[in-house]
């Protein structure tokens, strides 16, 4: 699968529902998306230079900090399949627990070392575009 592999976020675009767009985690997020040859993926996407919080306990911290952190961090893993157009993420935990146990189908385009994502609401509407980058072995 052309797929396979190891891919750096580059932009995660979000457009509302009145044409306008944004960057949810600014123009220059971090992330890192992996497609194994035997069908697992994993993901995850932060905003860059994220707040540390006031503790070296990865549990601590005040329920605001780690309500910001939260709200600044987007990951999950499963396992994936394509399906013509689309790769299909079968997951089995995420941060946003509602996606656990999901399908997420996200029609995507290959061009070279690019991978872009997209996320149609049902009416078909695109909602998000995430723009990944090939990493070199």
């Amino acid at each position: 699968m052309k797929i396979v592999g190891t891919w750096a976020l580059e932009t995660w675009r979000r457009y509302e529902t009145d044409g306008t767009s944004f960057y949810p985690f600014g123009e220059r997020p971090d992330g890192l998306l992996i497609y194994t040859p035997e069908g697992h993926m994993a993901v995850q996407m932060v905003q860059a230079d994220r707040e540390k919080l006031k503790t070296d306990d990865a549990l601590g911290g005040t329920l605001s900090e780690r309500a910001h952190a939260y709200s600044t961090c987007l990951a999950y893993f499963g396992r994936y399949q394509v399906e013509g157009e689309s790769v299909v993420h079968l997951l089995d935990g995420s941060l946003f627990p509602n996606w656990s146990g999901t399908h997420q189908a996200r029609p995507f385009v290959l061009d070279g070392s690019q991978l872009v994502l997209q996320v149609k609401e049902p009416d078909g509407r695109l909602s998000n575009e995430i723009v990944w980058r090939r990493l070199e072995m």
